[in-house]
């Protein structure tokens, strides 16, 4: 009876030493080193799941405006409707902003139901692409 309490002390000091130094080791190796990415650093190019994340993130705050309120007259249209001067206003408050802020733009208007005028779009996905 003796031999299997010292047995089953033996084996629980064996196991807490084991424990011990197995997790040591594992704070001295080297790690892959991951970022998390989050819609500050989400570039639409690593996955789709980026864009949505922020998509879905994006829906629960409140909609961001670029100066551009004048374009919710245009909430429902489809893209292929724009006459050349209303995509003109479009083109105007894009050129007005920073390259960076393009894409947060473009969810904001999703956001709000404006789809961008075909006349632009080539423009848009230039910019954002070269962001």
């Amino acid at each position: 009876m003796l031999i299997l309490i010292l047995s089953i002390v033996a084996l629980g000091i064996f196991a807490a030493l084991y424990s011990m130094l197995s997790s040591r080791g594992k704070h001295g190796e080297d790690e892959p080193i991951t970022v998390a990415q989050t819609c500050a650093t989400c570039d639409g190019t690593a996955s789709t799941k980026c864009e949505q994340d922020c998509m879905m993130e994006a829906s629960t705050k409140p909609i961001e405006y670029f100066d551009d309120e004048e374009l919710d007259n245009f909430r429902g249209r489809k893209s292929d409707s724009y006459t050349d001067d209303e995509a003109e206003q479009f083109s105007d408050v894009l050129y007005t902003m920073r390259q960076d802020e393009v894409a947060a733009w473009c969810r904001s208007l999703n956001l709000r139901g404006i789809e961008l005028p075909n006349q632009i779009k080539d423009e848009v996905v230039m910019m954002i692409s070269d962001n």
